[in-house]
């Protein structure tokens, strides 16, 4: 069971293998030599007992003094080298994955309580196996403690770990949002809302927290119990000499056997000096329980987003295309949304080179068309083809690497103009970015910024307007030099002075690339070599600018409609 949990932890700790296995032999030597002190103890206690005060014991108090001091150096030194391995380690891991106490101290105390236990234990049964028995009475106990304790703070840091996404989630939003919430003004409700997701995320923390408050108390109690019931018992069998006959040796002395059965004073401190060093592994042994629990639940969440994998990917076989034409064909394309049809039915060819424009009312389906060529969705196979290939048969990095696109809503990081619109580029030019911005008529705009290209957006480009964004945009898809250029609605926030400028920068940037542009402006498309006019998922026209005004149909209407508008605009 505990390795089904830590299984998906294994290709980062097999990573650190050799420094595990450094940090074990060091916690073996730490815990060999310490579980040997109380033996020292107690050996010093009956040595001194029956020696003479003379010169021979104050050498055998030397002797003694000197060997309490190697033991407890040595411990400190293996104990210093198992702290700087296993923590270390886990702080490696933490920049990996953020796991670092289940994989660093959880580790560390679970190895120390096991090999000290299982030391002590046998020096523990040596000395008296009934009084080993009375301190052990309480194990199954806490055994059933620490499964009931375990179970409910795994179960309650789930919903903690959940309530923190939540109010994360709840926060990015009403950031991002910020200017809709001023508009509405719902600033109040807003906090509010924070307010009261903040107060139950604390609720859910304190009942994690009294939870974990009662589980080492009740384990210390348990203990102390334990070391109540052995200082009675042994106690009394020292004063009376009733302990069973036994057979030892201590530290390389002579084997000696005990005529009258009674249990020493040094037997007795040494025992309870056990039952006192094994108060701290098991009282460790809950808290590393603990630690399991909590990180057990954050792995759960982690490894879920880890095993995701995403629906749109490379089928299996496909060879590299480093370089594409830009030959678009929709072939007998139908499309649908959870069962509801987008598109039916369309069939259209987009010659490498040439410019296609499509217009047509909201929700007929434009967006999804050209979301479709870089597989932002998947069509049916077969069904969208470059250079006369299915685009399933394209690696998704050669394929989206040869398109620039520029969605409908736009998206700026927050970082600096430079860095956005060279998201797309490893290593972009000044001169390079310089001309993208150009091209994007948005130069003219950054160099009247007090930093210029270094100035800081914001998030999501909070400080731009909307055409400053939106040209933002169109440079950072223009700087990848794209073979296939796809702007979706990209000139809805700027003016027809502006645009008619980007329009003109944009030719020249044009020639020689398959560029797709949606609209629903005239003045936009009128000069692409073919415009398509989509109503109800499918192509009801299509041709150059005059030949759908010949038509009379859906273009016609939309051209006379702006034209008014245009008109109306000058009175």
């Amino acid at each position: 069971m505990l390795l089904a949990h830590l299984r998906p932890l294994f290709p980062y700790i097999k990573k650190y293998r050799s420094s595990y296995i450094w940090g074990s032999v060091c916690v073996l030597l730490m815990n060999g030599i310490w579980v040997l002190f109380p033996l020292v103890i107690g050996r010093a206690i009956d040595s001194l007992k029956t020696a003479d005060v003379s010169q021979q014991m104050l050498h055998t108090i030397a002797k003694l003094v000197g060997l309490i001091l190697a033991v407890a150096g040595s411990k400190a030194i293996f104990q210093f080298l198992t702290r700087w391995i296993v923590i270390g380690v886990s702080r490696e891991i933490e920049f990996d994955l953020r796991i670092r106490m289940l994989l660093g101290p959880a580790i560390m105390y679970s190895a120390n309580t096991i090999v000290f236990t299982a030391g002590a234990l046998a020096f523990m049964l040596s000395i008296s196996p009934k009084l080993t028995l009375y301190a052990f009475l309480p194990l199954p106990i806490v055994s059933i403690v620490i499964q009931y304790f375990g179970r409910r703070i795994h179960e309650r840091f789930e919903k903690i770990q959940a309530m923190f996404s939540e109010i994360s989630a709840r926060v990015q939003e009403s950031f991002s949002g910020v200017r809709v919430v001023r508009a509405y003004v719902q600033e109040r409700a807003e906090t509010a809302a924070f307010e009261k997701s903040n107060r139950e995320y604390i609720a859910r923390s304190l009942k994690l927290v009294r939870l974990m408050g009662m589980l080492w108390p009740t384990l210390e109690t348990m203990l102390g119990l334990a070391i109540v019931l052995v200082l009675w018992i042994g106690g009394r069998e020292v004063i009376n000499g009733q302990s069973s006959i036994r057979l030892m040796s201590y530290l390389g002395t002579t084997t000696t056997l005990n005529l009258y059965g009674s249990m020493t004073v040094g037997d007795f401190v040494t025992f309870n000096m056990y039952m006192v060093l094994l108060t701290f592994p098991v009282i460790a042994l809950g808290w590393v329980i603990n630690i399991f629990q909590r990180g057990t639940a954050s792995l759960g969440r982690i490894y879920e987003l880890m095993t995701e994998r995403p629906e749109i990917a490379d089928a299996p076989g496909v060879v590299p295309h480093p370089e594409l034409h830009g030959d678009i064909e929709f072939r007998q394309l139908s499309f649908a949304y959870n069962g509801t049809t987008v598109l039916h039915d369309v069939n259209l060819r987009i010659p490498a080179g040439s410019s296609l424009a499509i217009v047509g009312p909201t929700g007929s389906g434009k967006t999804t068309l050209v979301s479709l060529i870089p597989r932002i969705y998947d069509a049916d196979p077969g069904s969208v083809l470059i250079d006369g290939e299915p685009v399933r048969d394209y690696p998704l990095t050669d394929l989206r690497r040869n398109i620039g696109f520029v969605p409908q809503e736009t998206f700026l990081f927050s970082e600096t103009i430079r860095e956005n619109i060279a998201f797309g580029v490893q290593r972009a030019s000044d001169e390079e970015v310089s001309w993208a911005a150009e091209a994007a008529n948005i130069a003219t705009d950054i160099e009247g910024f007090p930093d210029k290209y270094r100035t800081l957006v914001g998030e999501r480009g909070i400080t731009l307007s909307g055409g400053q964004k939106q040209r933002t945009a169109i440079a950072r898809a223009l700087i990848r030099n794209p073979r296939i250029l796809i702007l979706d609605d990209a000139l809805s926030s700027v003016d027809t002075q502006t645009e008619d400028k980007i329009l003109n920068h944009l030719r020249e940037v044009m020639h020689g690339r398959t560029t797709i542009f949606i609209s629903h402006r005239v003045s936009t498309v009128r000069n692409a070599d073919r415009i398509a006019v989509l109503h109800g998922g499918q192509i009801v026209e299509l041709g150059s600018h005059d030949e759908l005004l010949a038509l009379n149909g859906y273009y016609t209407d939309l051209y006379n409609k702006q034209l008014l508008e245009e008109e109306l605009a000058e009175v």
